[in-house]
């Protein structure tokens, strides 16, 4: 495995910024930043944030609260399956119970 970077040019809020990072990571890279520009730019659009510093944090903010909330339907999700897992396995338990019950 090669340690090679490769120099990416990202463009955020018409600026363009040069970043390494590895062959297999350019794509994800490249979707990133478009996806933060994106975010700033609507930001910047709504006119109620003022100067590029505030625009950056609004946007980890606004980018960050949408990554944890997506976290929290995973573990949430997770802990019904688990849920369902658990009484399926006790109805199984039961079941096998009862035939031990019949067929001694």
């Amino acid at each position: 495995m090669s340690n090679a970077l490769n120099t990416v040019t990202v463009t955020i809020l018409e600026k363009d910024y040069q970043v390494s990072c590895p062959p297999e990571e350019v794509d994800a890279l490249t979707n990133a930043a478009r996806y933060l520009d994106e975010n700033m730019a609507d930001i910047r659009a709504s006119g109620k944030v003022v100067g590029l510093d505030r625009i950056a944090v609004m946007a980890a903010l606004n980018i960050t609260n949408d990554y944890l909330l997506g976290q929290t339907t995973v573990n949430s999700n997770q802990d019904a399956v688990e849920s369902r897992i658990n009484q399926l396995n006790e109805r199984v338990g039961n079941a096998l119970a009862q035939h031990k019950q019949l067929n001694p």
